[in-house]
């Protein structure tokens, strides 16, 4: 079974921005990329056109999951907890700091770790 990894907003606004192809680089790791409803909610909500133009392109590289709670981060966190083996894309501080799962990075604006 191919390890799971959720996308949180903010790692796909920097990723864009920085112009990284994490999708291409996700696959490449041999990820199942997870992008919860409640991300590209928020993706709408701030009128992220090229991010949504983007998650369109790639529709069929990932699948969408969406949590019982409307706030994204709670959902993420639930959806750690449940999934211990979950790698989560974050770049949110806080949120790093309440998961014990491993993370994906962002290390030198171009490149993508797992820590």
């Amino acid at each position: 079974m191919k390890p799971q990894i959720v996308l949180d907003t903010n790692f796909i606004i920097i990723c864009i921005k920085q112009k990284i192809d994490f999708f291409e680089e996700l696959e490449k790791m041999g990820f199942t990329i997870i992008i919860p409803k409640q991300v590209i909610q928020e993706l709408e909500k701030l009128k992220r056109k090229l991010e949504l133009k983007i998650l369109e392109k790639y529709r069929s590289s990932f699948k969408i999951i969406r949590f019982k709670k409307g706030y994204v981060d709670k959902g993420i966190i639930e959806f750690a907890e449940k999934n211990p083996r979950a790698i989560i894309a974050t770049l949110d501080r806080d949120l790093k700091n309440r998961i014990l799962n491993r993370k994906m990075v962002i290390r030198q604006k171009k490149k993508l770790e797992v820590i």
